[in-house]
């Protein structure tokens, strides 16, 4: 079954880390229903970001790309970690599009290590990207997200259902962070409807990220599209009553009518639930044994 698809002309978003996986696939997919994007992230072909410099993509790319979908884009080079280019990137996207209803939060840091073998800059690097930066983004946002319609804020990490992960408790507890501050803001901004909701995939998705980390095979991934679908469902909703809410893509999908996955995945078969139990062990799919 199709997804109904959301009208977005005349909105405009705010994507952290749009320079390839996720972030750039959920750039694209709005834009081909009429959002404007600002594309943002370190990879810049004007700079250069050391690590980065390999990385295929780039903010401009992306930039590009939407353009070609015909929409409006703006590349920002940014890092999420310091809040002073956070908030000149929001300012910047406001003057430009004269408001930004949509903020989606998908920058991220991993490394799955546990607490005694990561190194302390690993800790860093991963709390002020997921964590700090999340705050940043909505913090500079907030205020304005109050005073337009149909606003959102958006954040890519899991529901929070554990309360320990010994193989990987830095990045576990990043990531439950970043849906704290967001489910947190529901309750905030609530009176002013404003959206505030994460999603998570429940299967491994194929990344730069999922592939460097050796998470699995092809057998186990799905693409980036089912993140993107599961974004566009969302912003079909109210964000008046759709708020507060942590999903699972899977889950939202099935209840918006997807009764056949085989399209996002790599190989034939039926990826396991990977995702889902790397930050909750017992997870089990709704509906099986």
């Amino acid at each position: 079954m199709s997804l109904d698809r959301p009208d977005l002309s005349g909105s405009a978003a705010f994507i952290t880390g749009t320079t390839r996986g996720i972030g750039k696939q959920i750039a694209l997919d709005l834009a081909a229903q009429g959002c404007n994007v600002v594309s943002t992230g370190k990879t810049s072909e004007n700079g250069d970001y050391g690590e980065d410099r390999d990385l295929s993509g780039s903010i401009e790319q992306t930039a590009r790309e939407v353009a070609d979908l015909g929409a409006e884009a703006l590349p920002v080079q940014l890092d999420v970690r310091d809040e002073t280019q956070v908030e000149a990137a929001a300012e910047r996207a406001i003057d430009e599009f004269g408001e930004v209803n949509i903020v989606i939060n998908n920058a991220s840091a991993i490394h799955l290590l546990d607490t005694t073998s990561l190194p302390p800059e690993r800790f860093d690097l991963m709390s002020d990207v997921n964590v700090r930066g999340t705050y940043a983004t909505a913090r500079a946002f907030a205020d304005h997200l109050k005073a337009v319609e149909n606003a959102w804020l958006l954040t890519n990490a899991p529901p929070v259902t554990v309360d320990r992960m010994p193989g990987s408790a830095p990045y576990t507890w990043s990531k439950l962070g970043m849906t704290f501050l967001t489910l947190s803001l529901a309750s905030t901004l609530d009176s002013h409807d404003v959206g505030c909701n994460t999603f998570w995939p429940v299967t491994a998705i194929d990344t730069r990220a999922t592939r460097y980390f050796g998470l699995g095979t092809e057998d186990d991934w799905r693409t980036p599209e089912i993140l993107s679908d599961t974004v566009l469902e969302i912003l079909r909703r109210d964000p008046a009553t759709f708020t507060g809410n942590a999903v699972y893509d899977e889950e939202l999908l099935r209840e918006a009518g997807v009764d056949d996955f085989s399209p996002y995945n790599l190989t034939a078969g039926d990826p396991t639930p990977m995702s889902a139990q790397m930050i909750d062990p017992e997870y089990t799919r709704p509906g099986s044994d």
